[in-house]
């Protein structure tokens, strides 16, 4: 039996592809200023991979996709939502990907927010988890132009693309990625 990498959570079980796999729930934070806010954050055995990703992490337990995305927005920005601010879910995505050497699946579910100008997301980290201290290197709010010329990896791909779309009001659709 592979042992469990430490980054690993109770959340994630070991798949019988051999990578490790949980459920995720995400939320695309969008301001009165149509900028959406993501994490930076860097792999843990190659610093030099970086990536600007949404909010959101892992289901845990009996909780569903909303109360999980509500969890992780409190915890990794200390924005408060209720259920009805989460709009969808707006898109899906089965992400397959490498950490610290380790092979890993996550099926994500995403929500769309409009929240109140925050002007200091992440400042208090308390409830974040030790890998999220060790590798979230910053955190920020990006206009879409902002997002389009970023030059390093944003998750899910094709997010400003997205963004423009959810700016004037969600359509009802929700795409699947196969990140694969």
């Amino acid at each position: 039996m592979t042992s469990r990498p430490p980054f690993i959570g109770p959340d994630w079980v070991l798949g019988p592809d051999g990578r490790w796999f949980r459920r995720g729930a995400r939320v695309v934070l969008l301001d009165a200023e149509d900028r959406v806010l993501l994490l930076r954050a860097h792999d843990v055995d190659d610093p030099a991979h970086q990536w600007w990703f949404t909010v959101g992490g892992g289901v845990d337990g009996s909780e569903d996709d909303r109360d999980a995305a509500l969890r992780e927005a409190v915890e990794e920005v200390g924005i408060d939502l209720r259920r009805a601010d989460l709009v969808g879910p707006v898109l899906t995505r089965a992400a397959v990907f490498t950490f610290a050497r380790v092979a890993c699946r996550q099926d994500e579910t995403f929500f769309l927010a409009r929240v109140e100008r925050h002007d200091d997301p992440g400042a208090d980290r308390s409830a974040w988890t030790a890998i999220e201290h060790e590798t979230v290197d910053e955190v920020r709010w990006f206009t879409v132009e902002e997002l389009a010329a970023v030059r390093i990896a944003v998750y899910p791909e094709g997010l400003a693309g997205l963004v423009r779309g959810w700016i004037g009001g969600w359509d009802g659709s929700a795409p699947h990625i196969d990140a694969t």
